[in-house]
């Protein structure tokens, strides 16, 4: 599995990179291969308003629906439109062009509660 040591992590299976004054969302290589094919993707709208842990999203794969929860409060300050038209770069490159959303945080202090790579892994650990 792999597991950028650059990126931050969640519990929900969200990794996050700080780029800046914005912070680029995804879902984790774990997540999209337990998701399986993903064949869309519901995304908000630039310049909505998000607060930690309330659902941005959904991804839809052959075998379910998954919500997106974002990890920190914040304005969505760009959306993948590439996923649109293939929402599998979810599963090609779920680091890369698979990211979903970046979002200008309104509280960076939020970021420090997230996981490092090496808690993330041990989270996925205990879980299996």
């Amino acid at each position: 599995m792999n597991l950028p040591n650059d990126l931050k992590y969640t519990e929900e299976h969200i990794w996050v990179r700080e780029e800046g004054d914005s912070i680029s969302i995804g879902v984790t290589d774990h997540a999209q291969d337990e998701l399986g094919d993903v064949v869309f993707v519901e995304l908000p709208e630039q310049g909505e308003q998000l607060l930690a842990n309330d659902s941005f999203g959904s991804v839809e794969s052959v075998k379910t629906v998954s919500e997106l929860y974002v990890p920190v409060d914040g304005e969505v300050v760009k959306v993948n439109q590439a996923l649109e038209d293939t929402p599998e770069l979810v599963n090609d490159s779920p680091y890369q062009q698979g990211w979903l959303i970046q979002i200008r945080p309104t509280n960076p202090d939020q970021l420090k509660q997230l996981l490092d790579p090496q808690s993330y892994q041990k989270q996925l650990s205990e879980t299996e």
